[in-house]
């Protein structure tokens, strides 16, 4: 699948003050999105009715692609795969779980006796059932600006050092690339904790 690129040829042109041959363009921002789609483990870029299975287990599931987004557009369908032939459930929110931010919480203790902690009662109480199939929208119809400028910065290297150099020299003048951009631009430090909150991480998480 093509995804859609985390930046623009007009964000390029603008931030490099020139016009690039489109194509070249176009490269140097589909090689830094995937860059930065590889670091996060996320897709960023809008995706409508995505489907998945992911593991349960736990009284927390984390949808594994963020934000999650719900409305009336975009609807959440949750279902809890039964085992060896069990039925499968389709589960109501704030009936059989709750929903804060990315988090479905399945079970807490102040759920007991009510269907929030699960059913049919034979299940394993207050935890998601071992397979979780999701139906859900996610990520970013606008992407995030800081997303953008480390978008910019890896497509800028990958534009001005496409032959990977380590360094140039032009009669007196002598530039020096920095290490992470040798054969193509690399995340520096900095790039990394611009990213850092929106990498993915487990799909369930296990409250004490």
């Amino acid at each position: 699948m093509s995804l859609p690129p985390l930046a623009t040829v007009a964000d390029l042109n603008t931030h490099l003050q020139t016009t690039l041959p489109t194509a070249q363009a176009e490269l140097a921002i589909r090689r830094a999105s995937a860059r930065v789609r590889k670091y996060t483990r996320q897709v960023l870029t809008l995706v409508v009715g995505d489907t998945v299975d992911v593991e349960g287990g736990d009284r927390v599931l984390r949808v594994p692609q963020r934000p999650l987004v719900v409305d009336g557009d975009h609807p959440l369908t949750v279902i809890e795969l039964g085992d060896f032939g069990a039925i499968d459930l389709t589960l109501a929110e704030d009936v059989d779980y709750t929903r804060l931010g990315n988090e479905l919480t399945r079970g807490h203790p102040s759920h007991w006796g009510t269907r929030t902690m699960g059913w049919p009662y034979s299940r394993v109480r207050g935890v998601w059932a071992p397979r979780v199939r999701l139906t859900y929208s996610h990520g970013y119809a606008e992407i995030p600006d800081d997303i953008v400028d480390v978008v910019l910065d890896l497509a800028s290297v990958n534009v001005t050092n496409v032959a990977g150099l380590r360094s140039e020299s032009i009669d007196d003048y002598q530039v020096t690339y920095a290490t992470e951009t040798v054969g193509n631009a690399r995340l520096t430090k900095d790039h990394k904790d611009a990213l850092r909150s929106y990498c993915g991480g487990l799909t369930s998480l296990r409250l004490s």
